[in-house]
């Protein structure tokens, strides 16, 4: 037989013990030895005899002056009593520790379930009913019965105590001989509570991002600028507001050539605040000119101290902004603020971080459907046009030629030419106005936005070539920039569009290859000389190609510029350009 005796563990042990017998443990023995073991102790003593794993639970109490056992249970006293030396280390633990039999029931807990659960002693009872019949949400939906048949670990996680979420692991307690299957199970808990939170949060901003840019062309196609910000305008607030939980937010966008910060949203913001005009600067254009600078984020945790927060929202004490990059390129800024002072965490900062890239990804979209949309519409025109356009011009050409047979002779006839010549220059007109309905330029990305050439506006161009894909050519380049383009296959009939005008027209550059079926470019520009008091002319020439010094002749007596072929679009408009300049512009230059 073995005895051992344990001294109280505290006063308030000793305490209890001059109001009651004190208590042994008697583990294991016959029902006789422990009938005889009362006996021996007398009535001053109490023997409770209970099991070993039990009796760790049971000590744990601080109840108990020791602890008995035949023999035969000796290994598990010592095994028992090396536990009670470890359980001030379990007491203290940040994670839940129990131990279960293999009917769930809790034989020995540590403090903290005690403190989540809110009950002074859970031993005794189910796990499952303490921790207030959780959701088990897995990997393993059945942890605990997993663990004692497969005497392998196991592990789950369990929503439980109000949406608060535990990680459990557990181990069986398996026999030294291995004989026997485990009939305990050690179980540790943590709570993942925040990990859970913030991974939920993630997936909300992830899918939150895919819906900003779930739009596809023929929604973008049938909305207006105006409609296509406002939807993206309601998609972000969404987020911010049902997901991040953030009332105020601005988004400005930057302007890669003036370096300017325009709002494209606010919410929140003063009147002030929001029309303020940003550049992406370092230093006087307030947090959200330094983050676009920089392309780093900003946390201001409290705006009356930092130098560089400019007001945004009225009260607000602290902010947060991050840029919108795309591609490793700042494209704009994301900033939120916050009545309170220091309201934002790096948690905040980095969550804000991915949601301002969704919002990079989905106003690139956006841009990208409008340039589809703009584009489909400019090559609709563009195909249009290039099926007209020299067909109009053999209608002016044969209009033309037939009305030089007839001036003088039948004027109701030259009359139905002339109305036939202006009808046709009024369908290139008509094209190019249905093209601007289009696709206006409003709706357009700046990258598919053709270069302003103001000078070009409206102006009347004769391009005079027997080359079909010269005529063509110069339709499809000029007309981008809202030239008014017409062509002649040869120097006569350049000179029959030159007198079809009406008084109020002109031309403001004519472009001619130097040699013509029927006469050089040189001989034409004689003749129009004798009819227009300034000619803006142009040659086109090869490299090397002058016969009898053309050139230098038409240089000699007027001629304004020469274009080398084949010639780049730059050099075609500053060409161009150079002739129009000096003539009156037209009547018609904002049609």
């Amino acid at each position: 037989m073995y005895e051992q005796s344990a001294s109280r563990q505290d006063g308030s042990a000793a305490g209890a013990g001059a109001l009651s017998p004190p208590k042994i443990l008697c583990l294991g023995g016959t029902h006789d030895a422990q009938v005889t073991l009362q006996e021996r102790f007398g009535d001053d003593v109490q023997i409770v005899p209970v099991t070993p794993m039990r009796a760790l639970s049971q000590l744990g109490s601080g109840d108990y002056i020791g602890i008995y056992a035949d023999a035969d249970h000796f290994t598990e006293v010592i095994d028992v009593a090396r536990l009670m030396q470890n359980e001030r280390i379990l007491q203290g633990m940040p994670d839940g520790v129990v131990l279960l039999d293999n009917d769930n029931t809790i034989l020995w807990a540590n403090g903290r379930l005690r403190e989540w659960t809110g009950r002074d002693d859970v031993v005794g009872s189910n796990f499952y009913d303490a921790m207030g019949t959780p959701d088990i949400l897995g990997p393993d939906f059945c942890p605990f019965h997993s663990a004692l048949g497969t005497g392998r670990e196991s592990a789950s996680t369990l929503r439980c105590f109000q949406n608060r979420y535990m990680r459990v692991h557990v181990a069986p307690v398996i026999d030294k001989d291995k004989e026997h299957p485990p009939r305990h199970l050690v179980v540790t808990i943590r709570e993942v509570t925040d990990e859970i939170v913030q991974q939920q949060k993630l997936s909300a901003i992830h899918q939150a991002g895919i819906e900003l840019a779930d739009l596809t062309t023929d929604e973008v196609a049938k909305m207006t600028v105006e409609e296509r910000i406002e939807l993206l305008r309601a998609n972000i607030l969404h987020c911010t507001q049902d997901v991040l939980h953030y009332d105020v937010v601005e988004i400005r966008m930057l302007d890669p050539k003036t370096r300017m910060l325009e709002p494209v949203l606010a919410v929140g913001m003063t009147p002030e605040a929001a029309s303020r005009k940003l550049r992406a600067e370092q230093t006087g254009n307030g947090v959200t000119g330094f983050v676009a600078a920089t392309g780093k984020s900003y946390l201001c945790e409290d705006t009356s101290e930092d130098p560089l927060y400019l007001e945004g929202a009225a009260g607000a004490r602290s902010s947060l902004t991050v840029p919108v990059m795309l591609h490793d390129r700042v494209t704009g800024t994301l900033n939120v603020e916050s009545p309170e002072p220091r309201a934002f965490s790096e948690s905040d900062l980095q969550f804000l971080e991915i949601f301002a890239r969704d919002v990079a990804i989905a106003l690139n979209t956006l841009e990208l459907l409008a340039a589809e949309k703009a584009s489909t519409a400019a090559a609709s025109v563009e195909a249009i046009h290039s099926a007209v356009a020299l067909p109009v011009d053999d209608i002016l050409n044969d209009a033309v030629n037939v009305m030089e047979r007839y001036i003088g002779h039948q004027p109701d006839v030259v009359e139905r030419l002339q109305q036939i010549l202006r009808n046709a220059r009024d369908i290139k007109q008509v094209i190019q106005k249905v093209g601007q309905s289009m696709a206006p330029t409003e709706a357009q990305p700046l990258s598919a936005r053709v270069e302003l050439r103001p000078a070009l506006v409206g102006r009347r161009v004769l391009v005079i070539d027997t080359d079909d894909s010269v005529r063509s050519a110069a339709h499809a380049l000029l007309e981008r920039y809202r030239c008014i383009v017409e062509t002649a296959h040869d120097g006569s009939e350049a000179q029959f569009m030159v007198r079809s005008l009406s008084a109020d027209q002109h031309y403001d550059a004519i472009i001619a290859d130097i040699r013509l079926p029927d006469m050089s470019g040189f001989d034409l520009l004689l003749k129009l000389k004798e009819m227009m008091e300034r000619v803006p002319m142009a040659l086109m020439t090869g490299f090397g190609y002058d016969p009898g010094h053309s050139i230098v002749k038409a240089r000699q007596a007027g001629l304004q510029a020469v274009l080398y072929k084949p010639f780049r679009l730059d050099q075609l408009l500053e060409t161009v350009e150079q002739l129009v300049i000096g003539t009156e512009p037209p009547t018609d230059q904002n049609s």
